[in-house]
């Protein structure tokens, strides 16, 4: 038997090919297919079934097309219902992979048809569960991403409670846990920075496996302190469930080149989104006027999911050179397939066109401290509020640059706002939506609230509901 974890950073995202005597099962995929396909010709494997522990909301998933090119039967679990093909599993039925099986655990909780599987190996042991959304490592899925449904978050959690409980908790503590996220997924509030982990570690270590923690306990603990979903959530969930455009055929259309005045022509007819993906440090030097920063290298497609609200809005893309496919790549893992094309030669080819270019003033972290012993400045917290309420300035605002829209009032127009991060990547995508909104009196702060932690600027733990807009 094999089994391989497949994790993606930039989305905390875990697939899995498992291969058994030639015959192979692949995990909750990516969207790009091509992977997936070289990996079954290097192994010589033939793929039988796709499994989706659900439908996932924070990524579009590979399935429908791999199906299409592999011939394999995508398969859910129950109550799951398909715009496409699809084998709807019942609860306790089994898939037979060589000489080994995987078994269907209907745990409805994070959405209704949430399932996870039970691999069982070639002697019959009960190896390892693929658990999806429904049991993280160090958490639990967020219970408030039902599609169209009238049932409530508590609901769900309730759900989800009996599904970990009846389903899970009782199998033997060396099974191993295979979920499809870590750190730094939206789909649950506490995830650990592990990947994988036993069972009985689990039950050990995570606090909605506590024994002693009652139905009551569990749904106060899993419905508090959850922020609202991103806007590519529903949407996401929605193409995983009804289908969706080829991703070739959606990366082809992306790596369109366009000259500089191509362009700004395409900017201008299609109305479409100038989105730099270049690092902060790159494009505060020069960027194309109303440009949206949201760098590679960081937190890309979750922050595109946050702030690009419509995902069938036309985007074109400013990149560093050789990103650009990469670029496309990563926006239709997140359901944005409508990239018209690149600017060919990047911010170079644009400033020799003769074209404006657009900079931000950046101030460290210890001219912001010796500013505001002078003056009185408007000082603006982007970070999320779990963030604010550990420690921040008692001099700022807590804006966080998930509700940025929501809180245009709260920056000021007439004075110059200085706004910071923990290390400066989202105060730039801050910086970027407030200049292409026409605020020019914006100041990023480099290195954000780590570099300002070594200053002698006040700062508190206290929080006041009327400075933290959420």
């Amino acid at each position: 038997m094999k089994l391989e974890q497949i994790y993606t950073g930039c989305l905390a995202q875990g697939a899995y090919y498992i291969e058994s005597k030639g015959e192979a099962v692949i995990i909750d995929p990516l969207r790009e297919t091509a992977p997936y396909v070289k990996k079954l010709a290097d192994e010589g494997a033939t793929l039988k079934y796709i499994f989706e522990t659900h439908f996932h909301a924070d990524f579009v998933s590979g399935h429908v097309d791999l199906a299409k090119e592999t011939g394999a039967k995508i398969v859910f679990g129950p109550t799951a219902t398909t715009g496409y093909d699809a084998h709807i599993a019942t609860d306790g039925e089994v898939f037979a992979i060589g000489d080994i099986k995987l078994k269907v655990l209907h745990t409805p909780g994070h959405t209704m048809e949430s399932t996870t599987f039970l691999l069982i190996d070639e002697k019959g042991k009960e190896h390892a569960i693929f658990s999806g959304d429904t049991l993280f490592i160090g958490d639990v899925g967020r219970p408030d991403l039902a599609i169209k449904s009238n049932v409530t978050k508590e609901d769900l959690a309730g759900m989800l409670f009996d599904s970990l409980r009846n389903k899970i908790m009782t199998l033997p503590d060396e099974v191993l846990v295979y979920p499809a996220h870590g750190a730094g997924s939206a789909c649950g509030k506490n995830m650990s920075k592990e990947t994988w982990d036993t069972l009985g570690n689990q039950k050990k270590t995570n606090y909605a496996l506590r024994a002693d923690m009652s139905k009551e306990e569990f749904i106060k603990e899993v419905t508090t302190g959850i922020l609202p979903p991103p806007y590519y959530f529903a949407k996401n969930a929605m193409m995983n469930k009804s289908g969706y455009e080829n991703v070739n055929t959606v990366i082809n259309k992306g790596m369109t080149p366009l000259s500089p005045a191509d362009f700004e022509a395409v900017v201008e007819a299609e109305g479409a989104l100038v989105l730099d993906t270049r690092s902060p440090q790159e494009f505060e030097k020069g960027f194309v006027p109303r440009a949206i920063n949201i760098g590679l290298n960081g937190d890309f497609a979750p922050w595109v999911g946050n702030l690009i609200t419509d995902i069938k809005h036309p985007i074109v893309l400013v990149t560093e050179e050789g990103k650009e496919e990469d670029s496309v790549k990563r926006l239709a893992r997140v359901g944005y397939d409508n990239t018209l094309g690149f600017l060919k030669g990047g911010v170079a080819a644009w400033a020799a066109a003769g074209k404006e270019l657009d900079t931000v003033t950046t101030l460290t972290a210890q001219d912001l401290a010796d500013l505001s012993k002078k003056e009185n400045i408007h000082i603006v917290d982007v970070r999320k509020p779990s963030e604010w309420e550990a420690e921040h300035l008692e001099k700022a605002v807590g804006l966080p640059l998930n509700f940025i829209t929501e809180n245009w009032d709260d920056y000021e127009k007439d004075k110059t706002n200085y706004i910071h991060c923990a290390g400066g990547y989202r105060s730039m995508i801050a910086a970027s939506i407030l200049k292409s909104r026409g605020y020019h009196n914006v100041v990023n702060i480099a290195g954000g609230f780590k570099a300002i932690a070594e200053t002698d600027m006040p700062k508190t733990s206290y929080v006041c509901p009327s400075t933290l807009k959420a």
